[in-house]
């Protein structure tokens, strides 16, 4: 059985956290009154519709078995009015994961990982709007000979996430315990991630550190927001460096220490420097320079040349999960983005701003 199987709303989306995990709920169960006791794979079982008690003992491995809000292994034995969910990393699926052949650009990959380059515009994960087409029906193709991966086991697979529309490096573990062991380098703050972007403004400092708990807003639920007060949301740090300041925008290189969803978008928004063409949060829109026609003119070509939020995930580094080497992967900007860049470039050079 996959436990991937039905529609799910964005509002009911994060119901807890393991590390740099979000956790989607996918089942509840609450014990009855007359419950006897009896193992929490055992009670799964009867209750999840063609499930496998394999199945079930994978997702309890993985930590995806919760009982009152915390994981429990697969010989835990339900009581009277206890809670039972099953939570996953990922959005619960309308279908089965179909293989699709999409292309993959491979960066690096052995036994126990494999690194891909995400282009812009591809969806990692499916879930509600997007049932294919995504990072995840790609590798289920690609690793569709491969007798050991199970695009469904929710031990193996993906163990971060970049947006749709952010390009840029992804590892993808191939073994339970590469996952294990990456998903604890992820926790800890051990891994190395830097992203380049356009933002709107020119940049005060030439390097900074922003710090702010992040959470879902309460006036648009598809947004993230920051609250500095720090009583709602998670606490989230990104640290910053001004690469090149080119008249009414920034190049800067972000640097992750938490991964929250939307982190560099929110935090570069919350200090006055939406990134560039992030519809979402308000960078399509022309928030500094003149207001010649000409001005806005060259602006909607830039936001035709790059017709997404200006971000690439640029590097990449891991203790290797197996050897213990330092990995380090480097991906180019993409061609949107370089071009983008360059029109810029030539804007400021040629006018006095």
């Amino acid at each position: 059985m996959n436990f991937c199987d039905e529609d799910i709303e964005a509002d009911d989306k994060i119901v807890a956290e393991e590390g740099e995990r979000e956790l989607y709920e996918h089942f509840r169960f609450v014990a009855d009154k007359g419950q006897s006791l009896l193992r929490v794979d055992k009670f799964l079982v009867a209750r999840l519709e063609s499930s496998s008690r394999n199945r079930v003992q994978q997702a309890a491995e993985a930590g995806c078995i919760l009982v009152n809000g915390k994981p429990v292994k697969s010989n835990y034995r339900v009581k009277p009015l206890d809670v039972v969910s099953v939570v996953m990393d990922r959005p619960r699926y309308e279908f089965e994961i179909i293989p699709q052949d999409i292309p993959l650009d491979v960066v690096y990959e052995d036994d126990a990982v494999l690194v891909v380059n995400k282009p812009a515009g591809l969806v990692v994960h499916p879930g509600h709007g997007n049932y294919s087409g995504t990072l995840v029906n790609a590798l289920a193709y690609y690793f569709r000979n491969t007798p050991n991966y199970d695009v469904n086991d929710p031990r193996l697979g993906l163990v971060h996430r970049i947006d749709k529309d952010t390009s840029g490096l992804l590892v993808i573990a191939k073994t339970p315990e590469a996952k294990t062991n990456l998903g604890l380098q992820f926790f800890h703050k051990t891994t190395q991630r830097k992203y380049v972007a356009l933002v709107w403004g020119l940049m005060e400092h030439d390097e900074g550190t922003i710090t702010g708990n992040i959470g879902r807003s309460l006036k648009d639920r598809l947004q993230m927001t920051v609250f500095p007060d720090g009583d709602q949301g998670k606490h989230a740090v990104t640290h910053y460096k001004t690469l090149e300041r080119l008249g009414y925008v920034s190049i800067v290189e972000c640097k992750l220490e938490t991964g929250r969803t939307h982190q560099i978008r929110v935090h570069m928004k919350y200090i006055g420097h939406t990134l560039f063409n992030d519809e979402r949060y308000g960078g399509d829109q022309i928030l500094k320079g003149t207001t010649f026609s000409k001005y806005k003119q060259f602006v909607q070509n830039c936001f035709d040349i790059c017709p997404r939020q200006a971000l690439h995930a640029k590097t990449l580094g891991f203790k290797h999960p197996i050897t213990g080497e330092e990995m380090f992967f480097d991906s180019p900007i993409p061609q949107d983005m370089t071009q983008l860049f360059d029109k810029w470039r030539n804007y400021t050079a040629n006018r006095e701003i």
